[in-house]
């Protein structure tokens, strides 16, 4: 029967729910939901025969059980199951209090005998209710019993925050009265308080009995009610009608009129079924259901009630003080906890074992609370029997520690009731995920980490996943604490579950998915093609947590996102696990991700290599501030880590569309560029050389990427500003000369090489660094903190080919004891030094580029020859190699520099500016060539070679970027262009509207086109500097002139005459044009250039260091000798590259390769420092006022608390001190009666009281 009415239910909630929100279909709700009607009078000897046991009157009753013809006994007490039948439901539906204004509640008339699963699967499915996170069910209190004042105060500010905070049930009466009515008032409270997101997640049920429902009447329609109107009267007292702030009712329908306590039943049995299903919130559905019963006064049979819960194992709060059996319970557990030491017996055993002086306690303990109950002993035993499950009962004193954190009352009510002796971890996991669902860190650190249980990863595992994909980062750092060991956790099959996870609302999730349709699309074209992909590429759902839609996604995927995003700073990541190459082809790439998953996916288990730098991209690309921050913590590499989360979020700052999103991601990326610059300047207070090596040592996490690199990507203008990094670029720019050689020596220099050989320039000797190898290796290698640990030389950079292999042989021959022999003679090493530094090449290039521009001009102005063949001149052959060199360079920088791919060669070349100014130049240049060399495009070519030459000296702000007065100037005009294209558009609106309006009214009839531009856009782009032509303007000022008016002659050329109609306006809108462009538009361009002016020199230190880092990058790449003479270094390379074969070590600017113990021990010193760097921040932290105070603020409550507590001690010694008073009085009165007597002769004298007054305190 109950299998086919579930089935019933399952087809109606696929199929049967159809029509609109006013008429809904619900006609299969009776044919499932049935109701009870009493169909046997028994009498009521009360009511003089008039009414049945039932409450209902005599003519409603099918039959009267007075007995039958054969003599039977005659029915004395009416019984629910035996007297009465199930029919149709003929109440349900929706319904809507008159006068309420508040949306419509759903109701249900049920027999009390109905499964519980039904009604569940209706409200849930059908109604519409969120699947609850806790059922909280709220019993005692019913009828017209007084509240407690505290009591309503627990319910308002406790109980509904709680549910609020938890997503939880509230179970009430559903009636006007008593508690239930409490529990509705605070629900409306919180409702009128709360945004309209959590109101949502306070849901009141009403449960209560059908009979005694008032104006139940109007609830009846057997089709249904949408919505039933219901009238509640005298709302400022309690009755028993439906409480209107309840969001569902249920009915519970018994057979009864009138009587209480026929929801019971069925209300414990909805608890059992709810409390064993699970919660479809928490991601995979492993969590079943928290049911705690709350218990507040209550009568006699609350007893029954109670005791039935606990034997089903469901645990009770118990508000001591609120009423007879709660204040019962409270007194069983308190105060004879230590009387009963034996263990929980099975059920029927408590009475006989216990012994008869506990029985006799519990006696009195029942006769005290309820002295006029008539079946004593059977109280006695529920009594016992709820005392054997005294584990699963919470007593709070509400009256005493108020309702702050209640939620975490109820927590902790649920933990105890589930705590058992064992220690055994498996027994909490059920908590734990409660814990983690509610995200109550503080109350898993004191019932479930407090060194009671151990813990072992398995019992960790889901609840990691939970707290990752849910953003707890305290409970990630709690597990990973207590036995969770990250390396077993996080494979690849892990992360790629992670990344499934993903909100679909999620910047992350849509360019993931991007990249997955991409995949799949192309894998599908291939399948046309060679009919290599035969599987389709949907895999089934598993039981993670994830859209069905993101459950394709591969690390494949996530490696293409992170490319995308780091562009070519690094290597793509997840290429080894996937079995690809870096520099296979995307297609090729495409096609073997896609066989590889079609099979076994070997990969998936494997363990990941970097967990912590996993699991921190993974949070920088949802915006997760505290878990990235953690992870970061947690992850090596800490200055390349946090850099690298800058650029991830910059990036994806550019991406983002909701302004909120997007400045959330530039907060935190700036609070990672912070953090790169702190640890970085506690590594570089530390030493300074391993700091050095810090900014240099290429990254196996990161793809191979430095600092400085993945720095300027993330556009890290604050971190480019430290010291430290100062400090490296000067030594890497002057290379082994001073850094405080000046500049005119350098120059002089270059036209007086032999000066490189005397004192006139200062260098570092080559000797010093052998030097420094040897002492190095004499030192305490494994010192991780002390500044002597490693000495830095800048042969460490590797500049060039010959540096790395001379300084290789020093070292080979200082560790074999072979003297030095094999050094170069000093002539070549001095010259070596001076010409291969990048400050030489610079001031080179930029003498050389200077001789070019002079070059260019000459040609340009003087000998700019005819056509072939009477040209081109000597010089001008000169300049034209002079150029040719040039594009060398280019192609050079274009095609062997940087990144492995040559497609992201050519773009990262093209992103530079002065790299489109560069190729612009040589185009121009170019093309004049081409024109010049034939007569009829010569002049054309010599325009162009004008316009190029423009270009080219233009080139030469770039080079000023070097200096430091000027390299933030050139980043101010580059941002004041910008703001004159803003300027233009206003002044473009302003020259078309004047300049129309003036043409048209000066002249009737020009159809000249040339003349029209001028005198449309030229002649007021010129009044704006002054230049007026009044006489052209004014009709008073107009001369003699030759024109004519005549249409014919126009059109063939003449000159028109000006029109004198409505001059008076030409000269008035001339006047309004000129105050508009010269005061308000000219004052506005140069506000915007003031702004930009400040803005930028505030920061013009930090603008300059980081362009200057781009400056030495470029030179430190370049070969020694400037244009033309750079074609010899071409030629070099090329042969020492492609003909010898000789790798190059210079592919990557400042790169520097540690392994094996050497990285090891630059990682731990790193790491050392940013634990140094995290304590001095939590130092301050703990020591600013904002701590101090809350900290304050935490001992003022202890203080309170303990006040409380002491007050209650005065007042038990009070009355400790009233009952002494008494029994001395009594004493006195008995030896006084005993000395006046013959009956006993004392053989001494009485004894004297002893005044101790004065010990006691003034």
């Amino acid at each position: 029967m109950q299998g086919r009415e579930m089935n019933e239910l399952e087809i109606e909630r696929n199929g049967g729910k159809v029509g609109s929100k006013k008429e809904k279909d619900q006609s299969w709700i009776p044919k499932i939901i049935k109701k009870r009607v009493c169909t046997t009078f028994v009498e009521d000897s009360f009511s003089n025969g008039a009414l049945c046991q039932c409450g209902g009157v005599r003519d409603v009753h099918d039959s009267v059980a007075t007995g039958d013809f054969f003599g039977a006994a005659i029915v004395t007490q009416w019984d629910s199951k035996q007297h009465s039948s199930e029919c149709p439901t003929d109440a349900f539906g929706e319904l809507e209090f008159a006068g309420a204004g508040r949306r419509h509640s759903h109701f249900l008339r049920l027999s009390c005998d109905t499964p519980p699963q039904i009604v569940y699967t209706l409200m849930t499915a059908h109604w519409g209710l969120p699947s609850p996170n806790l059922v909280v069910s709220v019993v005692g209190g019913e009828g017209h019993e007084k509240v407690k004042t505290w009591v309503r105060d627990i319910l308002r500010k406790g109980l509904v925050r709680a549910a609020q905070s938890t997503g939880a049930w509230i179970l009430t009466g559903g009636l006007r009265e008593g508690v239930a009515r409490c529990v509705g008032e605070a629900v409306r409270d919180h409702g009128a308080a709360a945004p309209a997101l959590s109101q949502k997640k306070v849901i009141a049920i009403g449960l209560a009995p059908w009979g005694l429902v008032h104006n139940k009447q109007q609830l009846v329609n057997a089709q249904g009610s949408f919505p039933a109107r219901y009238y509640v009267q005298n709302t400022s007292r309690d009755s028993c009608c439906l409480d209107n702030n309840c969001q569902a009712f249920l009915l519970v329908d018994d057979g009864s009129v009138g009587r209480r306590g026929g929801e019971m039943a069925f209300r414990a049995n909805l608890e059992d079924y709810i409390s064993h299903q699970r919660t479809g919130i928490w991601g995979s559905g492993s969590i079943e259901i928290p049911v705690l019963c709350m218990l507040i006064s209550g009568d006699a049979d609350m007893l029954e009630r109670l005791d039935a819960s606990l034997r089903k194992s469901t645990p009770w709060l118990v508000l001591a003080g609120s009423g007879p059996a709660a204040d019962l319970i409270s007194e069983l557990v308190d105060n004879l906890v230590a009387l009963s030491p034996t263990p929980p017996l099975p059920d029927g055993e408590a009475a006989e074992v216990l012994s008869p002086d506990l029985r006799d306690k519990f006696r009195d303990k029942v006769r005290k609370h309820f002295p006029a109950a008539a079946d004593l002993e059977n109280l006695v035993d529920r009594a016992l029997s709820i005392y054997q499950n005294r584990e699963l009962i919470t007593v709070f004193h509400g009256e005493q520690e108020g309702s702050d954190d209640f939620d975490t009352v109820l927590l902790k009510a649920l933990v105890k009731a589930s705590k058992r002796v064992s220690s055994d971890a498996s027994e909490y996991t059920e908590e734990l995920k409660l814990a983690v669902a509610w995200n109550r860190v503080d109350i898993a650190k004191s019932e479930l980490f407090n060194g009671d249980i151990q813990w072992k990863y398995e019992d960790l595992e889901d609840s990691m996943t939970d707290a990752l994909v849910n953003d707890k980062p305290q409970f990630v750092r709690l597990f990973c604490e207590n036995g969770l060991n990250i390396l077993d956790y996080l494979t690849y099959h892990r992360l790629e579950s992670l990344y499934r996870s993903l909100s679909d609302s999620s910047l992350a999730y849509v360019l993931l998915q991007r990249r997955l349709s991409e995949r799949q699309d192309l894998a599908g074209s291939l399948a046309n093609v060679d009919g290599s992909v035969s599987m389709p590429l949907n895999r089934p759902q598993s039981a993670l947590t994830g859209p069905a839609s993101a459950m394709e996604l591969s690390l494949y995927e996530v490696s293409r996102l992170l490319w995308d995003l780091l562009n070519d700073v690094c290597q793509p990541f997840y290429y080894g696990p996937l079995g690809l190459d870096p520099s296979v082809s995307t297609r090729r790439a495409i096609k073997h991700v896609n066989k590889m998953l079609l099979g076994e996916c070997v990969y998936r288990g494997q363990r990941c290599l970097s967990p912590w730098a996993a699991l921190f991209i993974w949070a920088v690309l949802q915006n997760r501030s505290e878990m990235a921050i953690y992870f970061w913590e947690m992850a090596g590499e800490s200055v390349l880590s946090a850099l690298g989360g800058c650029k991830l979020l910059r990036e994806l700052s550019k991406l983002e569309s909701e302004t909120e999103n997007k400045l959330a991601m530039k907060e935190l990326a700036q609070r990672f560029e912070n953090l790169a610059q702190d640890v970085f300047g506690e590594c570089y207070q530390n030493s300074e050389s391993r700091s050095f090596t810090l900014l240099i040592r290429r990254s196996p996490v990161w793809g191979g990427a430095t600092c400085l690199q993945m720095a300027t990507a993330a556009d890290a203008r604050l971190f480019f500003s430290h010291d430290g990094v100062q400090s490296l670029l000067s030594q890497i720019w002057w290379g082994d000369m001073e850094r405080s050689t000046e500049v005119w020596k350098l120059v002089l220099t270059f036209f007086l090489p032999p000066l490189i050989y005397t004192d006139f320039i200062s260098f570092r000797e080559q000797e010093e660094e052998v030097k420094s190898v040897a002492v190095l290796q004499n030192r305490d290698s494994d010192s991780l903190d002390g500044n002597d640990g490693t000495v830095f030389s800048l042969a460490d950079i590797i500049q060039n080919e010959e540096d790395a292999e001379e300084l290789r042989a020093l070292r080979e021959n200082l560790e074999g004891s072979i003297p030095p022999t094999s050094k170069r003679p000093f002539i070549l090493s001095r010259w070596r030094q001076f010409w291969f530094a990048p400050v030489t090449s610079f001031l080179g290039n930029v003498l050389m580029y200077f001789l070019f521009l002079c070059l260019f001009a000459y040609v340009l102005l003087v000998d700019f020859k005819p056509p072939p063949p009477d040209g081109p001149a000597t010089l001008e052959f000169v300049l034209y190699f002079w150029v040719f060199t040039l594009v060398c360079e280019e192609i050079r920088q274009t095609f062997f520099v940087g990144s492995s791919f040559v497609v992201q060669r050519m773009k990262s070349y093209i992103q530079d500016v002065w790299n489109k100014c560069d190729l612009t130049a040589i185009c121009l240049f170019i093309l004049a060539l081409c024109c010049r060399m034939f007569p009829w495009s010569y002049n054309l070519g010599r325009a162009m070679m004008a316009i190029d030459f423009m270009v080219f000296t233009l080139r030469l702000i770039h080079i000023f970027a070097i200096h430091k007065q000027l390299g933030p100037k050139i980043i101010i005009v580059g941002k004041m262009v910008k703001d004159v294209f803003f300027f233009l558009f206003f002044l473009a609106v302003w020259l078309m509207a004047y300049g129309v309006a003036n043409q048209a009214l000066l002249y009737s009839y020009d159809p000249r086109p040339n003349w029209i531009f001028r005198r449309v856009f030229y002649r007021p782009y010129l009044h704006i500097f002054g230049q007026i032509p009044i006489n052209e303007m004014d009709a008073d000022k107009v001369g003699e002139i030759n024109c004519t008016d005549d249409v014919e002659l126009i059109k063939a050329g003449a000159e028109p005459c000006m029109s004198t109609y409505a001059n008076w306006l030409v000269v008035i809108l001339l006047v309004i044009y000129l105050l508009f462009t010269n005061i308000v538009l000219v004052n506005l361009l140069i506000a915007m250039f003031s702004y930009t002016f400040s803005k930028v020199q505030e920061r013009s230190d930090t603008y300059w260091k980081f362009q200057r880092y781009n400056l030495i990058v470029e030179y430190h790449s370049r070969p020694c000798l400037a244009p033309p003479f750079i074609i010899i270094s071409h030629l070099h390379l090329f042969v020492k590259r492609h003909i010898r074969r000789i790798p190059s070590v210079k592919n990557q600017h400042f790169v520097q390769e540690l392994r094996g113990r050497k990285a090891s021990r630059l990682n731990t010193w790193e790491a050392i420092q940013k634990e140094n760097l995290l304590s001095a921040q939590n130092k301050r932290q703990r020591e600013s006022d904002t701590a101090r105070l809350k900290r304050t603020s935490v001992k003022v409550d202890t203080v309170l608390k303990q006040m409380a507590e002491i007050r209650d001690h005065d007042r038990r010694l009070q009355l400790l001190e009233t009952e002494v008073e008494y029994c001395c009085s009594a004493l006195s009165w008995m030896t006084e009666a005993l000395s006046q007597s013959n009956l006993i002769k004392a053989s001494r004298p009485p004894p004297f009281h002893r005044d101790l007054s004065p010990l006691s305190p003034s």
